[in-house]
């Protein structure tokens, strides 16, 4: 999210320092390379020719009228919210920190994190929120892949610790966001973000969940959510799949839950959801076992070729991505695992590479059965369904065939 935001910066004008930990990323920057999907090398040559440099030195943050931490916030082995890389960008900027200075937190987070773990640590050296310097948080609120929607005209949240702090932080995003939207504070806006991807969250694992008995019943799911999606008002179509991944979905609700049980609530909605969600890798490993039946073949010594191992069409990022569990699965029962993905080289599964197709439609012909995890652009839905000995469609992409079967 940090390079889209430097990006559109600097092509408002403004003088723009990318500080990045990693040596090859600002190495990269600085040679005109971008390490993001949606940021091309020439978008990056571009901001070179604006006055944008890249650089691990930490004292560039004393010239910085505005600081904007856009950090990553995964989880802990347990579940927990991991603040690390948050802890460590503040103490960078507290030791460099100057009075008048701007300091915005786009990180998600739990709501109360600018206000009782930025702040303090900020304070600690003699300035003050709202006299000294200012301090906001504004959620970031970028989709990978999504041509339609960008940072500019994807309204953006700020809440500050003070009113002018708040203020503040708009005067910065206005120079180049289209519309910027004031929350109450910080926990107002904290809140929005996590408010955003629960409520994505809760409504995929609802009909990952209708998927499971869908089929049993004898209905058409796809169908009935084309159904329901004409209704022009109290519906949003959401759609299941393998499971959810990426940086946000599979990660953002557990910031929330976790705050909740601090305060000795269980939040049953997200963790059901979260138990439905990681739930369906194993499904569609059970669906693929089913259709290898189908033809009389076992699991186990069958060719399975997955298609798109990313966690979202058209983009290389596997965050999180549900195929590693698919994979893990069909492994584990003895399937013979080849994968297609024209953005990813290399895929590692358990420690090991796993087989690369150069062509899926011939690997499709020559696999037992074809599992569509990622609909990729590159991928022909209709001549793969034509190719192939039997197509599971994950995703609901392709067209009615005898050989295709949806989720």
């Amino acid at each position: 999210m940090g390079l889209p935001l430097a990006r559109s910066a600097a092509a408002a004008g403004l003088r723009v320092v990318g500080l990045d930990r990693s040596r090859r990323v600002v190495d990269g920057l600085n040679a005109g390379r971008s390490h993001v999907d949606d940021i091309t090398d020439a978008d990056v040559r571009g901001m070179l020719d604006r006055g944008f440099e890249a650089t691990d030195r930490a004292a560039v943050i004393a010239d910085a009228a505005a600081v904007v931490v856009c950090v990553p916030t995964p989880l802990t082995d347990h579940g927990a919210p991991d603040l690390g890389a948050v802890h460590a960008a503040v103490d960078d900027i507290a030791a460099h920190l100057r009075a008048g200075t701007l300091v915005v937190l786009e990180s998600t987070t739990y709501p109360g994190t600018t206000d009782e773990v930025v702040r303090p640590r900020l304070e600690a050296g003699g300035l003050r929120v709202g006299a000294d310097f200012h301090l906001a948080f504004s959620p970031e609120r970028i989709d990978p892949g999504n041509a339609a929607f960008g940072l500019e005209n994807t309204p953006k949240v700020v809440g500050g610790i003070t009113a002018d702090c708040t203020k503040a932080a708009r005067a910065l995003y206005e120079r180049f966001v289209n519309r910027v939207v004031e929350a109450k504070g910080t926990r107002e806006a904290e809140m929005a973000k996590l408010l955003e991807n629960t409520y994505r969250h809760v409504n995929i694992a609802l009909v990952n969940e209708m998927s499971m008995f869908c089929r049993e019943i004898g209905v058409d799911l796809w169908d009935a959510i084309r159904c329901a999606s004409t209704k022009p008002f109290g519906f949003a179509p959401f759609y299941p799949g393998p499971g959810v991944g990426g940086h946000c979905i599979p990660i953002d609700p557990n910031y929330l839950s976790y705050k909740v049980r601090s305060l000795g609530i269980p939040f049953r909605f997200v963790e059901l959801a979260q138990e439905i969600n990681q739930r369906m890798p194993v499904h569609v490993v059970n669906r693929a076992a089913d259709l290898l039946n189908d033809q009389g073949k076992a699991v186990r010594g069958s060719r399975v070729l997955l298609l798109g191992v990313t966690y979202k069409p058209d983009i290389s990022d596997q965050r999180e991505s549900p195929a590693m569990a698919v994979a893990e699965n069909l492994l584990a029962r003895g399937a013979e695992l080849a994968y297609f993905d024209p953005r990813v080289e290399d895929w590692r599964v358990g420690g090991a590479s796993v087989e690369r197709a150069d062509d899926y439609l011939a690997a499709a012909e020559a696999a037992d059965l074809t599992i569509l995890l990622q609909p990729h652009r590159e991928i022909d839905l209709d001549v793969l369904a034509d190719r192939a000995r039997a197509l599971f469609d994950t995703r609901g992409k392709s067209a009615d065939h005898p050989r295709v079967v949806k989720l």
